[in-house]
């Protein structure tokens, strides 16, 4: 019972902990409106490691977030104090039901990283196979429970802001905050996608992805082969020491090749695609030329040919560089359903038509409309926004700001992107930011177009399309025999007055509330003329009799207190106006 209050008090201590942390820093206000992205850095930062992980997720969430957050959140680091040997030696046995000595011919004692959810460890299989272990901290995930909650509470308790003020929905981002840090403290989600991720990539071209030990992970246990290697952005030119010799142009040139081509392949052929790819999780391991280890050609062509009942198959390959991409953190990924990767190759030809019209549908084919939808107009902001966008090479865009400017542009129109849809565009930007600073001459919507082209013409079944057109060829001609007859009706129906063609003009709904409003003041005024009026002539013929003197008064008191709610009422519709129009 003592355990229990003595839980209570520091979750209250935890919660007011947070609300004053929050009100020194404006919290809710700065974020509502997206401003000061210092002061909620420095009330993450302040806040602990459970926070500074929400602004490290939300950093990778353009969508949700404004450019200027994006890149504040960025710099958040979680140098948290790794927990002794023996806590590692405790959670591994609980949840493996194996002491470390019995798995691990070495284990080190000394973790080499520690963050916010776990630290790692380099050690050794009793194979000699050398591994990392990542290990979680203890009771972490009742730990991001409890912040999330006591956040939530924190934030119904401080002032209200009111809604048509925000640029972002709190609700929203909280939500999608919950979700992440529920599925990274679940171990077991990154292992799956480590394995998948291995079974579809680890070998492609110059790929390589870390092998996962399935039989010694758990909940709160992930154990990988350990990769080497340095992050892809060593070879940046801004980062690179030494002369550009012409062998080095043409390295980073296929790096960056191989990045994209591999990239499209897991949009458009696996469906489930690396959604963090930044040059953190990328590295390029220089191979040993005295090593065996790694396979040295890749196929380049497959042939099949048929001769008489019997089928040839042969290919053509060709020597590997001495070089490897390396894979890491699986902990992020997407999922796309064949319907998606439609919309997704949908896209993608139509931004390189340049065809607004045609990116206008395409884009609303991978949106949820949460409310009335002026599509005419939806297709001209478009238009006016992406245009310059296309004129631009790679390397101009910025596509944090990129990305929060459609979603806004969307959420203006009653649209909601799908999460998928964002995810993969943040994945698709980040990437090419990696890209263009190996390759500025690479476009990756250059790259794209084949592989959404080829992804449709796979989809694409002929006879199918033959029959459709058949039956659609079948159907006219048999309409068009009954023109004349249907023209005949028509002249007639117009001729005896019966017809009725109905308009729609473009904003007619708002125009419609306008008149509505208009023509109800004007109602209102003339019953207030009336009663004023009517008040006049009872005041002024009842003087001797007081109780219909005071109905007169109260007559003029009523239409005193309508003008005046009529005024207020006015001068608040103007000032909303007003302030739309200059947010």
């Amino acid at each position: 019972m003592n355990n229990e209050a003595d839980i209570e008090i520091k979750k209250g201590q935890r919660l007011r902990e947070i609300m004053q942390v929050m009100r020194r820093h404006h919290f809710l206000s700065n974020f509502y409106h997206q401003k000061h992205p210092e002061e909620i850095y420095a009330a993450l930062q302040e806040l602990g490691p459970t926070f500074i992980k929400m602004g490290q997720i939300l950093s990778t969430r353009p969508d949700l977030i404004s450019p200027a957050y994006v890149k504040a959140l960025r710099q958040l680091q979680d140098q948290v104090k790794a927990d002794p040997f023996s806590s590692v030696q405790q959670t591994f046995k609980e949840q493996t039901g194996h002491d470390i000595n019995e798995v691990f011919t070495s284990f080190d004692k000394q973790p080499f990283a520690s963050a916010s959810i776990g630290q790692v460890h380099h050690a050794t299989l009793k194979d000699g196979t050398p591994v990392v272990v990542k290990v979680q901290h203890p009771a972490v995930s009742q730990l991001v429970n409890t912040d999330i909650a006591l956040l939530r509470r924190a934030v119904k308790l401080l002032q209200y802001v009111p809604s048509e003020m925000t640029v972002v929905n709190l609700d929203k981002v909280l939500d999608e905050l919950s979700r992440s840090l529920l599925s990274e403290v679940n171990t077991m989600n990154e292992v799956h996608n480590g394995e998948e991720f291995y079974r579809l990539n680890n070998g492609d071209d110059i790929i390589t992805v870390p092998k996962v030990y399935t039989k010694y992970c758990a909940p709160q246990i992930l154990v990988n082969q350990t990769m080497v290697g340095k992050s892809v952005r060593h070879l940046f030119k801004e980062n690179f020491k030494g002369p550009e010799t012409p062998e080095l142009i043409a390295k980073r040139k296929y790096i960056a090749n191989v990045l994209v081509k591999n990239f499209m392949k897991q949009v458009f052929v696996d469906h489930f695609f690396h959604a963090d790819p930044h040059p953190g999780n990328i590295l390029i391991h220089e191979l040993d030329p005295a090593s065996q280890d790694q396979p040295t050609m890749k196929t380049i062509h497959q042939h099949e040919v048929q001769v008489g009942n019997t089928n040839l198959s042969y290919h053509q390959e060709a020597p590997l560089p001495p070089y490897r991409i390396v894979y890491l953190d699986f902990g992020m990924m997407g999922t796309l359903t064949p319907a998606m990767a439609d919309g997704i190759a949908n896209v993608v030809l139509a931004i390189t038509t340049k065809n607004v019209r045609r990116i206008s549908q395409a884009v609303l084919a991978i949106c949820n409309q949460t409310g009335p939808l002026d599509e005419p107009a939806f297709t001209k902001e478009l238009g006016s926004f992406i245009r310059p966008y296309l004129a631009m090479g790679v390397g101009e865009i910025d596509f944090s700001t990129m990305v929060y400017q459609i979603v806004q542009l969307c959420q203006k129109n009653h649209l909601q992107m799908k999460p998928e849809v964002t995810l993969l565009i943040k994945a698709f930007g980040t990437l090419e930011s990696t890209v263009a600073r190996l390759d500025p001459d690479i476009s990756m919507m250059e790259v794209a177009r084949p592989f959404g082209l080829q992804y449709l013409k796979r989809k694409f079944k002929w006879r199918d399309s033959l029959d459709d057109q058949l039956i659609s060829l079948v159907t006219t001609a048999q309409e068009t025999a009954h023109l004349p007859d249907r023209i005949n009706a028509t002249l007639e129906t117009i001729a005896n007055g019966d017809t009725q063609v109905n308009f729609k003009l473009k904003g007619q709904d708002r125009l419609l509330k306008q008149i509505e409003r208009i023509t109800n003041r004007f109602l209102i005024v003339i019953i207030l003329a009336a009663v004023i009026l009517g008040s006049s002539v009872i005041v002024e013929g009842s003087s001797q009799h007081p109780h219909i003197f005071r109905l007169g008064v109260i007559g003029y008191s009523i239409a005193l207190v309508v003008i005046i709610a009529l005024v207020i009422s006015e001068l608040s519709h103007r000032w909303k106006n007003w302030r739309n129009k200059n947010k």
